[in-house]
């Protein structure tokens, strides 16, 4: 049974974020809202917590969170926000738990945004970091995590880069994605009822600010229409308030189709991105992902000799 709180955070979500998407006009009216307020930087709070550097790529400003010491694994973490609105509090709060309690490095890019910037510009800055990353850190060390908009750019980031020749990442961790844009399946007008956060009014104009003109059933738009089965092992957390998660099914029976290893975390009662958000229930999907993360640990230890490995994996 959904917790207080999580019907609380509806009732305010209802009342607030989804008047945003109850039309195109409407979620042009809160992005220029939304371009007075947003700050990319980390809560001060964090920078009591952890050593945060930033740089830049391509004129726009990458965080970095040093792993723990002996540690070799990195997360890139894409945030959410339709493509067209800024990393948020809430995105730092899930990376900040996810290097306290893994110690990966986490790498954070802050990737340019609609309507001042388009597909092309998005992914040719991650793409950047992504090409950074892999001069630093082997292919195997390295996971994909996003929520929303970024979930979906995770999945695309690794279509482009199987395309390139690029190694590719590890596994993925999708939280909430949008895989599936084209509005072709009648079960996401159903579902939009039941969301008390996303409309398909405003979310169409969220795509079609930022997709450059190209297809909604393209795969760069769309990857639940690209190659999977170049995917890693993925964890993917979607709730049964989503309207995104009649999609995210498909793309899960798809994915698994193609070879790709999936565990699905369906919750009921949930709503878009719930894990971001301090209650019951993303305190519950956090355990899951330290777990589905810490496993990558454990099978590469399992790899080495007896006796190369650490005490605690060879007992």
């Amino acid at each position: 049974m959904p917790s207080l709180k999580s019907h609380v955070v509806s009732f305010v979500l209802r009342h607030s974020r989804k008047q945003a998407f109850a039309s195109p006009e409407n979620l042009q009216r809160w992005i220029a809202a939304a371009r007075k307020t947003e700050n990319h930087r980390p809560p001060a709070s964090l920078h009591q917590r952890l050593d945060i550097e930033m740089h830049t790529v391509g004129g726009f400003p990458v965080y970095e969170i040093p792993p723990k010491s002996g540690e070799q694994k990195r997360i890139l973490y894409l945030h959410g926000g339709a493509y067209v609105f800024e990393i948020t509090p809430y995105h730092w709060h899930l990376i900040a738990d996810m290097a306290d309690r893994l110690g990966y490095a986490i790498t954070v890019p802050i990737y340019p945004i609609a309507p001042e910037h388009d597909f092309h510009a998005m992914f040719g800055m991650v793409g950047d970091v992504y090409r950074q990353m892999l001069a630093e850190t082997e292919a195997e060390d390295i996971v994909f995590m996003g929520d929303s908009a970024g979930g979906n750019m995770a999945v695309v980031l690794t279509m482009m880069a199987a395309e390139e020749g690029l190694s590719l990442p590890s596994r993925h961790v999708l939280i909430s994605p949008g895989l599936d844009v084209s509005l072709t399946n009648p079960a996401v007008f159903e579902a939009e009822r039941n969301d008390p956060w996303l409309g398909i009014a405003g979310g169409r104009e969220a795509i079609r600010l930022y997709s450059a003109g190209i297809d909604p059933s393209d795969w760069h738009i769309s990857p639940v229409y690209g190659d999977l089965s170049v995917l890693p092992r993925t964890l993917l957390l979607t709730g049964s308030r989503d309207l995104l998660t009649p999609d995210n099914l498909i793309f899960a029976e798809k994915a698994r189709a193609a070879g790709v290893e999936i565990d699905l975390v369906y919750e009921e009662g949930m709503f878009h991105v719930w894990p971001l958000i301090d209650m019951p229930e993303a305190r519950r999907a956090r355990e899951r992902i330290v777990e589905f993360l810490g496993e990558s640990r454990i099978v590469q230890d399992t790899r080495l000799r007896p006796e190369q490995r650490p005490a605690e994996a060879a007992e």
